[in-house]
C-alpha cells in the first residue's frame, strides 16, 4: 500500500509538473516550432509568378542556396553572390565577436575590480544603449561617420585629413555598428564570471613570482572562460542574422544574410529560396550552440 500511495503522489507530481510547463510549451509550439515548420515546408515547394509558393514538390529552393544555372546553356555552377554574403556574414560576425571580446574582457575586468557601490553605476552605463531602440541607435552611429559627420568634421578641423573619408556603405561601417550594438551582451558575461572569480588566486601567484601575463594566462583566464565562450556566442549568433545595421549602414552595398532572405520574399519573390536560406542561417546558429554547449560539457567534467 505504501508504494502504491507513493508511485500514485510521483505521477501526480508528474501531472502538477506538465501542467504548470504546458502554458510555456504552447508559447514555443505556436510562435516558434509552428513557424519554423512552415518555413521548412516552404523550403521545398516551387516558387508562385507573384510571390508565395505553388503547391508543387522541389528542391529548386535548396538548389538555389549554393548553385546556379544559366540561363542560355543551362550549364549549373556555383552562386558566386551567395557563397560571397554567406562568407561576408560569417566572417563579418567572427571579427565583431572579436572586436567586442577585445573591448569587452577589459571593460568587464575594470567593472568588477570597482568598488561594490560603483559597480552598479558602471553596468547601468553599459546596459543604457538596451532602453534604445536598436533604428535608433544604428542611425546615431551613422551620424557619426558620414561624410558630413563629427568624425570627419573633427579630423578636417585638426587638420589630418583635407576631404572627408568615405566610411559608410562598408565593410567597416557595418563593423562598427554591430560592434557598438552587440558589445554590452559580451560585457555582462565576463563581468558576471569575473565577478564569482577568487582575485585571492591572483595574488598567490603574485607572490609565487608570476608574470601579470602568465597569471592572466593560467589562473584568470581557465575560470572566466565560460564566460567569455557565453558572451562569444551570444554577440556571433545576432550577428550572423543581423538585419537592421547592415541594411544602415551596409546601404545596400554591404549585404548579410538577413539581408539576402529579405531581398528573397520581398524583391526577388522567391520565397523557396528565402525559406532555405532561412534555415541555413538556422543550422548555423545550432551548430555554433552546439559547439557552446560540449565546450562547456567538457570543461564542466574536466572541473
Amino acid at each position: 500500500m505504501a508504494m502504491r500511495g507513493e508511485t500514485h503522489a510521483r505521477r501526480a507530481d508528474a501531472r502538477r509538473r506538465w501542467g504548470l510547463a504546458l502554458p510555456a510549451l504552447a508559447i514555443i509550439v505556436l510562435f516558434s516550432i509552428l513557424p519554423l515548420g512552415v518555413v521548412a515546408v516552404y523550403s521545398f515547394l516551387t516558387p508562385g509568378d507573384y510571390g508565395n509558393v505553388k503547391w508543387i514538390p522541389s528542391l529548386q529552393g535548396w538548389f538555389q542556396v549554393l548553385f546556379e544555372r544559366d540561363i542560355f546553356d543551362d550549364t549549373v555552377s556555383l552562386s558566386g553572390a551567395h557563397l560571397t554574403i554567406l562568407g561576408r556574414s560569417v566572417g563579418l560576425s567572427l571579427v565583431t565577436t572579436l572586436i567586442t571580446l577585445v573591448l569587452g574582457v577589459p571593460t568587464a575586468w575594470f567593472i568588477a575590480t570597482r568598488p561594490l557601490r560603483q559597480r552598479a553605476v558602471w553596468l547601468l552605463l553599459i546596459t543604457i544603449p538596451f532602453w534604445t531602440n536598436l533604428l535608433v541607435r544604428t542611425i546615431a552611429v551613422q551620424e557619426m561617420i558620414r561624410s558630413d559627420g563629427l568624425v570627419n568634421r573633427l579630423l578636417i578641423g585638426l587638420g589630418l585629413i583635407e576631404a572627408p573619408i568615405q566610411m559608410m556603405f562598408t565593410n567597416f561601417a557595418v563593423l562598427l555598428g554591430m560592434a557598438y550594438v552587440f558589445l554590452p551582451l559580451m560585457v555582462l558575461p565576463v563581468y558576471a564570471a569575473i565577478e564569482r572569480f577568487d582575485f585571492g588566486q591572483a595574488e598567490a601567484a603574485y607572490d609565487l613570482y608570476a608574470s601579470r601575463p602568465y597569471c592572466f594566462r593560467r589562473v584568470v583566464l581557465p575560470q572566466v572562460k565560460s564566460g567569455i565562450i557565453a558572451g562569444s556566442i551570444l554577440v556571433f549568433v545576432p550577428s550572423l542574422g543581423a538585419y537592421v545595421t547592415p541594411r544602415i549602414m551596409g546601404g545596400g552595398k554591404t549585404m548579410m544574410l538577413g539581408n539576402l532572405i529579405e531581398m528573397q520574399f520581398g524583391q526577388g519573390r522567391n520565397w523557396p529560396l528565402g525559406a532555405a536560406l532561412s534555415l541555413t542561417l538556422t543550422v548555423l546558429v545550432l551548430l555554433a550552440l552546439v559547439w557552446y554547449t560540449r565546450l562547456t560539457t567538457r570543461e564542466s567534467n574536466n572541473g
